[in-house]
Parts: C-alpha cells; structure tokens; sequence
C-alpha cells in the first residue's frame, strides 16, 4: 500500500487492460504501460477508486476520443523516450488503490503540468459523462 496518496495528473507504470482484451476474454494487461490517472475518488470506509486512462504510443484512429501530449508534457511527465504520444479518453480501468493487484506503488513516471491536466480532466469527465461506467474495464477483482 502506497504511503502517500495517488494524485490526478500523475503518470503511472500500470499493467493496462484495453477493454477490447477484456472482451475477448483476457484478465491480464499484457505489458506495463505509461497510464494517467484521471480521477483518484474516495469511496466507503478507507477505499479509494483509481481512474486510469492508457497512453500510447500508436496514432489511434479517427473514431478513437484522444488527445495528443504536447513535446513539453511529455518532457514533464518523464516520456522522453516516446516521440509522440495519445491519452486515450474513450476508455479506461477501475481499480482499487487499497486492494489492487496491479496498482505498483513505487511506479510512478512524472507528473503533467496543473494546465494540461484541467484540460484533461474536462475531455475525462465529458467522455465519461456520455459513455459512463461501460467504457471502463473493472480491474478490482
């Protein structure tokens, strides 16, 4: 269990779970992967829901909802080795900080600025607010 709490913005070694993996049957993300949290929530008692969003490396299609990182936020985040990267909004795992299998405590990349993450914050809580739990995959088993 981490001793300091996760924070909106934060960049994330996480074992991402792509929902269309998850359909197919696959309980496992294949590969760390650089993930944002997008919404740290406090739920009953001391349990605290996490809100991760992936990030790619690949050019996601025209009917994907992402957003391109700007060269300054992925400096920021500590992504340099990538050239460009995407947040992908139109999907994202649940987890549960306090009993969670993959959440690593000690896998934190870096951080993106307080701006950019107000701007995601808003493209999370639109896609969110129009797609609602069905786009994300359930990692709190």
């Amino acid at each position: 269990m981490p001793t300091t709490r996760p924070e909106i913005g934060a960049v994330w070694h996480y074992p991402y779970l792509w929902k269309w993996q998850a359909e197919t049957g696959e309980t496992e993300g294949r590969k760390p992967r650089p993930t944002l949290l997008s919404a740290v929530v406090p739920i009953a008692g001391d349990t605290t829901r996490l809100y991760l969003l992936p990030i790619t490396g690949s050019e996601p299609t025209a009917d994907r909802d992402a957003l391109e990182v700007p060269i300054t936020e992925i400096r920021r985040a500590e992504l340099s080795e990538y050239k460009r990267l995407w947040i992908i909004f139109d999907e994202h795992n649940r987890d549960t900080l306090e009993e969670s299998f993959y959440f690593e405590p000690t896998a934190q990349i870096g951080t993106f600025s307080k701006a950019f993450v107000k701007v995601i914050a808003r493209r999370f809580m639109t896609a969110y607010q129009t797609q609602g739990a069905r786009s994300g995959v359930d990692r709190t088993d």
